[in-house]
């Protein structure tokens, strides 16, 4: 079968699927009420950022639609017109949830009022606190005819204001107000009333005070609409040897403001006078995302809502499971010495990492450290540790990636902190982005030099631990360790390649591998066997992976999938993926690590990486899969695939169905929700580890 005839989903329209997903739990009145906003928040910040960096590159491809198609397989502007269908309807979908939410808010004593809803008592507090708190940061721009448009500035949120007068009836103004929700706190309480909770929008106090900021203009009346824009930010940094990439992805940061506009969102209720005068002063049409919406936006605030103290009303923090042999021991390295260990997060701390850091920093006998750095925290004990081990004498070498989108801010800071320090930062490869998580300690016994390596699915980052499931190994295992080192060698002088036996590597090695492992599959499928596959990931895009799966159903392999984004494999398809099954799994954590197990006729094989099966990450970024060689740890990442497939409370059926139908669960089955069944695991198996004293 020709691949151009297979069946695939296109990316964008898999993507927003998984944020349908997303949407689903905002829905769901199985999960806690302030966590369902939250997962508005998270749903909208997810939005912005497909407009931001996806809808802006097809609307660039525009410009060559047939060499477009070519290239991806879809016309851009076909796939544009079924994204703007899409994200109308699930605008719709959200504002529905969004209201339900404030109605069941009302029912546990919350209350989200708005202006028009305060009693006199809470109107005086209002005033008073705007005068205060807001007044100083609120700057009106009036919007003149014949002036330049103001520059709206990505991911902030105007007031449209149009002022008229009850005295001169022809009298009207237009005005825009940026909402300083960097500044303010965006939900502001009211002082409680018994039981009652009253919460109000920073947004809402400005209206209530308009005629306080424009007193001095013979206006009235003021109504007043939320607008904001969404701008591509995508960065191109071109090859000029004159300005360094430091200099170059600081200017793209800057810039990324003024980028061109994908996405006008406004307040369905506006005057159709107010936001044509708008529109045309953003020369925006209708190829540019001019999309109605409710009363407020910038839901990515909603992550941020109050807790009030309601417990319940959130879901039950889970503290980590303790790792009684870490906990137990002088120094980290001191156990892995002895034997390979993983540490998967949130389940476990990711404190172990930051405490082996931090001992390498001090240890006399560690001579260097080195370490890819993605996305770091904004306060980072990771760099922190770094910075330690460099002025403790320690060389300390740091590849850092500046090219990671919206988070270039904080990985600019930081590597001008660390250079300060001693550290040697080197910002990555030309050409290719260093997406690989890695950490590299060399230590000098008295007897021989030992290298100890953490290779993680995710970034070393101690926000992110606390929400994304990932998975670290802690090894001293040296067909590991000095491979790694290799990688390392490779980042710091890229004239150096290498071959690699152990590790799948891009751009070098990572695709033919996974072919030749697949394709074991299908020869041992033939020979009957055993022979399957399985997979948990964040994305699944690449026609080359695809069409090798493909190839593994039709010759009897068994594939099962956990795939949390894009997914463009189309599994049940008979004749093409009768043997290929696709679960998506949504729920508390975002579900973030990469493991792939291969049957290898009854001796299985098993690797965690960083890397998706993406165009990107196997042939245009530096990638590492990691062979996982204990076999209780191959077991335990083998329970944490059939966790999810046995998942029957968050686990959706991928580009099966109408989509995103549930998967469905016998009359008799009982609940199996993987991500807390993983948690009840560890608490058993470091019960039984502390019970045999290990």
């Amino acid at each position: 079968m020709a691949l151009k005839k297979l069946p695939f989903v296109n990316r964008e329209l898999s993507w927003l699927a998984f944020n349908g997903r997303v949407l689903q739990e905002a829905e769901n009145p199985n999960v806690p009420l302030i966590e369902r906003l939250k997962f508005l928040g998270i749903f909208s910040n997810n939005l912005d950022e497909f407009f931001r960096v996806r809808v802006a590159t097809l609307r660039r491809l525009l410009v060559d639609e047939k060499g477009a198609k070519r290239f991806m397989g879809d016309n851009p502007r076909k796939i544009l017109e079924k994204i703007q269908r899409l994200v109308i309807e699930y605008q719709k979908k959200f504002d529905l949830v969004f209201s339900g939410i404030i109605d069941e808010l009302k029912s546990e004593g919350i209350y989200l009022i708005n202006e028009i809803q305060l009693e006199p008592h809470q109107v005086e507090y209002l005033n008073s606190y705007f005068d205060d708190y807001i007044s100083e940061f609120v700057a009106p721009v009036i919007l003149k005819k014949n002036q330049k448009f103001p520059e709206l500035i990505d991911q902030s949120i105007y007031l449209a204001i149009k002022l008229t007068s009850s005295k001169k009836i022809n009298a009207k103004e237009y005005a825009l107000i940026e909402i300083p929700s960097r500044f303010v706190n965006r939900f502001i309480l009211l002082p409680k009333e018994g039981e009652k909770n009253y919460i109000i929008l920073l947004d809402d106090v400005i209206r209530l005070c308009l005629s306080k900021v424009f007193r001095i203009l013979p206006y009235d009346r003021f109504e007043a609409y939320t607008v904001k824009i969404t701008r591509d930010a995508e960065l191109d940094v071109d090859n000029d040897i004159s300005e360094s990439l430091l200099e170059k992805i600081s200017k793209g940061v800057k810039n990324r403001k003024k980028g061109e506009p994908v996405r006008l969102v406004y307040d369905e209720a506006i005057p159709k006078d107010l936001l044509s005068f708008i529109t045309k002063g953003l020369n925006l049409d209708q190829d540019d995302y001019v999309i109605p919406g409710g009363r407020y936006h910038n839901f990515k605030d909603f992550i941020r809502f109050p807790n009030l103290d309601r417990s319940e009303l959130i879901y039950k923090p889970l503290e980590p499971v303790s790792r009684f042999e870490l906990d137990n021991s002088l120094r980290i390295i001191e156990v892995m010495e002895k034997h390979d260990f993983t540490l998967h997060y949130p389940f476990h701390s990711f404190q172990y990492y930051i405490r082996l850091l931090r001992e390498a920093a001090i240890d006399p006998a560690v001579t260097s450290i080195h370490i890819t750095l993605y996305r770091v925290a904004k306060e980072s004990r990771v760099v922190h540790s770094l910075i330690n081990a460099a002025l403790n004498g320690k060389r300390v070498t740091a590849i850092v990636e500046l090219r990671a989108r919206f988070d270039e801010h904080a990985n600019i800071y930081w590597s001008k902190q660390m250079q300060e320090a001693g550290v040697n930062v080197i910002f990555g490869v030309p050409g290719l982005k260093v997406h690989s998580k890695m950490t590299l300690i060399t230590r000098q016994g008295k007897k021989k030099e030992t290298k100890f390596a953490v290779i993680s699915t995710g970034n070393f980052h101690e926000g992110n631990a606390n929400i994304y499931t990932d998975v670290n190994l802690f090894t001293s295992d040296n067909r590991i360790t000095s491979e790694i080192h290799k990688v390392f060698t490779f980042l710091e002088s890229n004239y150096k390649t290498f071959s690699f036996k152990h590790l799948l590597v891009s751009p070098f090695n990572m695709r033919r591998k996974l072919y030749a492992l697949i394709d074991n599959e299908i020869e041992n499928a033939s020979k009957g066997l055993p022979a399957y596959l399985l997979c948990k990931i964040n994305n699944l895009v690449d026609e080359g992976m695809i069409k090798k799966l493909y190839q593994a159903s039709q010759a009897g392999v068994e594939i099962k999938l956990v795939v949390r984004g894009t997914c463009a494999l189309v599994p049940k398809v008979k004749g093409v993926s009768d043997n290929i099954e696709v679960y998506g799994i949504v729920d508390r954590f975002l579900e973030h690590s990469r493991i792939f197990i291969f049957a290898n006729g009854g001796k299985e094989i098993c690797y965690i990486s960083s890397a998706d099966w993406m165009t990107r990450n196997l042939d245009y970024r530096v990638e590492v899969a990691t062979p996982i060689f204990s076999k209780t740890l191959v077991e335990e990442m083998k329970t944490i695939i059939e966790f999810a497939l046995r998942d029957n409370v968050k686990s959706r059926l991928v580009n099966q169905g109408s989509g995103n139908d549930y998967k469905s669960r016998g009359d008799d089955e009982p609940e199996f929700r993987s991500q807390m069944e993983l948690y009840s695991y560890y608490h058993r198996m470091e019960g039984q580890a502390n019970h045999n004293g290990v």
